[in-house]
């Protein structure tokens, strides 16, 4: 217990450059807060005392604006980066050095029944916004970028973007920095650069074609 509350501490001193020592974390990191409150839930849960974890989870939401359904399983060494806004469901099930930003909801869709929300596997982060609705896996060393929706199932080491998410990068290899979560690509803008490059492109043979009628015309006049 000691080792995974000490864990639990160092990340945010290995991930995060603002802090500065363990005692500046335990006393002023709601996401560490939300964490171990979570895991007290959590063990009420497993002991069937539900009602006694709703109200632990509900007080810690209170005061750190994360929620947690106590039903939920954390691996090791999860790190909630200011956290305000979390939401992660019941059937949630993260694995171990996760990094999760604020306005993160890890849900389901409203029509499932069972296993309902997603499971993350290790080194997954989850960039600020991102909306990670449904019953499927996001694959190790995977990115979610900021303010995407993914309803779809991601492969390992994976950059995802957008609405409806969708994989930008698979190369089987971790990608990047993991904390490098806006440098991603962007294919919606893409796809307009390449249309903006084709409309020069026209607009040039048009430009063209215009000059070589106007010589044409020209050069029939004076015939």
């Amino acid at each position: 217990m000691f080792k995974t509350l000490k864990g639990d501490l160092d990340v945010v001193l290995d991930r995060d450059p603002a802090a500065r020592n363990r005692l500046e974390v335990l006393l002023t990191y709601s996401g560490v807060h939300a964490i171990w409150a979570h895991r007290l839930a959590h063990f009420m849960w497993g002991k069937k005392l539900y009602f006694l974890a709703r109200l632990l989870s509900q007080i810690s939401r209170f005061f750190t604006g994360i929620e947690i359904h106590p039903g939920a399983v954390i691996g090791q060494r999860l790190f909630i980066d200011h956290g305000m806004g979390v939401v992660i469901g019941e059937t949630c099930e993260i694995g171990n050095d996760v990094t999760i930003f604020q306005g993160v909801t890890l849900g389901g869709t409203g029509k499932e029944k069972g296993k309902r929300h997603p499971t993350l596997e290790d080194h997954v982060l989850v960039a600020t916004g991102a909306k990670v609705l449904g019953s499927m896996r996001i694959g190790k060393h995977s990115r979610i970028g900021a303010g995407s929706v993914v309803l779809k199932e991601v492969p390992p080491n994976s950059t995802v973007v957008g609405i409806p998410g969708r994989v930008v990068v698979q190369d089987g290899v971790k990608v990047g920095d993991d904390l490098d979560h806006i440098n991603l690509p962007d294919p919606i803008a893409d796809k307009f650069r390449q249309l903006e490059r084709e409309l020069i492109r026209v607009k040039k043979e048009l430009k063209e074609v215009k000059r070589e009628q106007a010589t044409k015309e020209q050069t029939e006049g004076k015939v």
